[in-house]
């Protein structure tokens, strides 16, 4: 019997050591969107009232997708949300190049500014080695554990030098000027959720690319360097500005 009872509280307490508690509080990324529907679950940042930047992982289909903003638990409807479908997907090309890996999604209508939703400034730097950064996205922060999507997770990880990255990458993986990698040994490198993003001193710098770090806690995982992408994401905004409404607001910028 005394046997027994400290196997019944394990049981009880359920507190396996890969237990996730790094839940991010509630509605303090105000720029994240949940991509979902059509085949899709997956992050992205609102960088403007008409459009999301995501990863080339996250493929959203017009008007089968939505992009849900002022989330936080998607399990459950929290009185923030705001529902809208996808309109239009634009791909960086060359498409499904191994040296670009982004996305950006134009949405039905409008996004709202309040509280709980608004932008993130594009990036007017690039992130440095042993820079600081916060990452967030829905899933499992525990290396090799699927997690459903529930509430928003956070993660603080240190930016890597470029040849770190490089020699911890996998014989399929091709290294480009276009990727930034955060994370190594004792911190926080994963955050199992494709689109997943990446914020440095209050400024959009990557969104997620590979997941070394959830395969191997010791990788740093690569992120999109969206601050080589900033003519390109301005291009695509400005080639849609003739045919969104004219009252739309000032995109944010730095």
């Amino acid at each position: 019997m005394n046997l027994l009872l400290p196997m019944v509280a394990l049981g009880l307490a359920g507190a396996s050591p890969l237990e996730d508690y790094k839940v991010c509080q509630p509605h303090s990324k105000p720029w994240q969107v949940y991509l979902h529907g059509g085949g899709v679950s997956c992050s992205g940042a609102l960088i403007d009232q008409w459009w999301i930047v995501t990863s080339s992982e996250c493929t959203p289909s017009s008007y089968s997708t939505i992009a849900s903003l002022g989330e936080h638990d998607v399990t459950a409807e929290e009185g923030t949300e705001q529902h809208v479908p996808v309109a239009d997907v634009i791909r960086h090309s060359p498409y499904r190049s191994p040296l670009h890996s982004l996305m950006m999604v134009r949405l039905a209508r409008p996004a709202h500014f309040n509280q709980y939703v608004q932008p993130i400034p594009l990036p007017s730097r690039c992130p440095q080695p042993g820079e600081t950064c916060y990452v967030s996205g829905w899933g499992s922060t525990i290396p090799n554990q699927y997690e459903p999507p529930q509430r928003l997770k956070c993660i603080t990880v240190p930016v890597v030098d470029d040849q770190t990255c490089m020699n911890t990458f996998p014989e399929f993986l091709f290294w480009s000027l276009g990727m930034v990698c955060a994370g190594q040994v004792n911190t926080d490198n994963c955050l199992n959720n494709g689109g997943s993003v990446m914020v440095c001193d209050g400024q959009l710098q990557g969104v997620q690319w590979f997941r070394n770090g959830c395969s191997n806690p010791a990788h740093p995982t690569v992120y999109t360097k969206l601050c080589k992408y900033n003519n390109w994401i301005n291009n695509v905004m400005d080639r849609y500005a003739s045919i969104l409404p004219t009252e739309t607001t000032p995109r944010m910028m730095t």
